[in-house]
C-alpha cells in the first residue's frame, strides 16, 4: 500500500513540508509506505516548493523592502539558467518597515532589483511566484529597479499566482488585506489605470494581471512575462503525474477547506488530473458551504495540530487499506 502525500501549506500555521512530514509519520505507523509531495498554487510557500525541488544555487542579493527598507534577500538560480524568486522575499507584507506601513507608498523596487540581479547572472528564465504582497503599484517598482540595473538582458518572464484577478480589480480586491481603507483604495485604482494606459500594451480586462496588487500586469505589459496558474505549474514541476500513478491513494490537504477551494486552488487542480486513485482531504477546518465538493473525496478529515495529523495519516492508511483488500 503507497500513499501519496500532496498538502498545501495550513496558512500561517505549518508549512506544506511539515504538514506532509506529519501525514507520512502517520501513514507509515499504520505499516503503509507514504510518499511526501509539498505542493502550493502559486501563493504562499510555492518559492519553497520549487527551490528544494529544483536543488538549485542560493543567491543573497542586497535589496529593498516594499517601504524601501535596506535588507538581505534571497533567490534560487539553477544550472539550467532558471532562477525562482519569491516575490515576499523583497516586496512582502511581513517585511519591517521603519516608518509608516503605507499601502500607498509599497511598492516592487526590491524584487525588481533581484530580478535585475538574476539576469546579470545569467539566467534565461525567471519564475516569481507572486504571493503574499505587501504592494497595489501595478509592478511600477520593479519596472524602474530592473531598467535602472540593466535590464531582463534576454530572460524570459514568467510570474506564478492562484488568483485570476484583473489588473484594474487588483487594489478593490486585495488593497484592504494590504491595510487600504476606501479611500486608499480610490487612489489605488486610479493609478492602476494610468500606469495601464501608460505601459506598452495595456493589462486590463486580462486574466491573472491582477495578483500581487497588479505586479503581474505590469511584467506582462512590460516584458511580455507569462502568466501561469502556480497550481498547475507546481505540479508539473514536481512531477506529481509520476508519483500519482504509483500510489494506492492520494491525501490533500489545506488549511481550509471552503467553497474557493474549487476556484483555481491546489487541491482542485489535483482532483482534475486525478489517475482514478481514491482522494483523502485533511484540513484544519471545514466550512459549512462545502456542499456538494466534498463527494469528490473518500473521505474528509480535521486536524489541526501534529498529533492530530499523525492519527489523521493513520487513519487514511486503514481506510485506503480497507477497499484495497476486499477488491476482486
Amino acid at each position: 500500500m503507497k500513499i501519496l502525500i500532496a498538502p498545501d501549506s495550513f496558512k500561517g500555521t505549518y508549512t506544506a513540508a511539515e504538514v506532509a512530514a506529519h501525514l507520512a509519520a502517520g501513514v507509515r505507523a499504520a505499516g503503509a509506505s507514504a510518499v511526501e509531495l509539498p505542493v502550493a498554487d502559486g501563493g504562499e510557500g510555492t518559492y519553497e516548493i520549487l527551490r528544494d525541488t529544483l536543488g538549485a544555487e542560493l543567491i543573497e542579493v542586497d535589496t529593498v523592502g516594499p517601504w524601501r527598507d535596506p535588507l538581505r534577500a534571497s533567490y534560487v538560480l539553477a544550472a539550467d539558467g532558471t532562477a525562482v524568486i519569491g516575490l515576499a522575499a523583497a516586496s512582502g507584507i511581513t517585511l519591517p518597515c521603519s516608518g509608516e506601513r503605507s499601502a500607498l507608498a509599497a511598492d516592487t523596487y526590491g524584487t525588481g532589483l533581484l530580478l535585475a540581479d538574476a539576469a546579470r547572472r545569467g539566467a534565461t528564465r525567471i519564475v516569481v511566484a507572486a504571493g503574499g504582497s505587501a504592494t497595489t503599484d501595478g509592478g511600477i517598482g520593479a519596472v524602474a529597479a530592473i531598467e535602472e540595473n540593466g535590464g531582463l538582458r534576454g530572460a524570459q518572464l514568467a510570474v506564478l499566482s492562484d488568483v485570476t484577478t484583473v489588473f484594474e480589480d487588483a487594489a478593490r480586491v486585495f488593497g484592504p488585506q494590504k491595510g487600504a481603507g476606501p479611500e486608499q483604495v480610490r487612489q489605488l485604482t486610479e493609478r492602476l489605470h494610468a500606469q495601464a494606459e501608460a505601459y506598452p500594451r495595456d493589462p486590463r480586462g486580462v486574466a491573472r494581471t491582477g495578483a500581487a496588487g497588479g505586479f503581474s500586469g505590469g511584467m506582462w505589459a512590460r516584458y511580455g512575462a507569462e502568466l501561469l496558474s502556480g497550481a498547475e505549474y507546481i505540479l508539473d514541476t514536481v512531477g506529481f503525474a509520476k508519483h500519482a500513478a504509483g500510489a494506492d491513494a492520494i491525501v490533500v490537504g489545506e488549511g481550509r477547506l471552503d467553497s474557493q477551494t474549487g476556484q483555481g486552488k491546489i487541491i482542485s487542480a489535483i482532483l482534475e488530473r486525478n489517475p482514478g486513485k481514491p482522494v483523502y482531504a485533511v484540513v484544519g477546518s471545514v466550512s459549512p458551504d462545502l456542499g456538494g465538493y466534498a463527494a469528490n473525496f473518500a473521505g474528509v478529515l480535521v486536524a489541526s495540530d501534529g498529533d492530530a495529523m499523525r492519527e489523521a495519516g493513520r487513519q487514511v492508511a486503514c481506510a485506503a487499506h480497507e477497499p484495497a483488500v476486499n477488491r476482486p
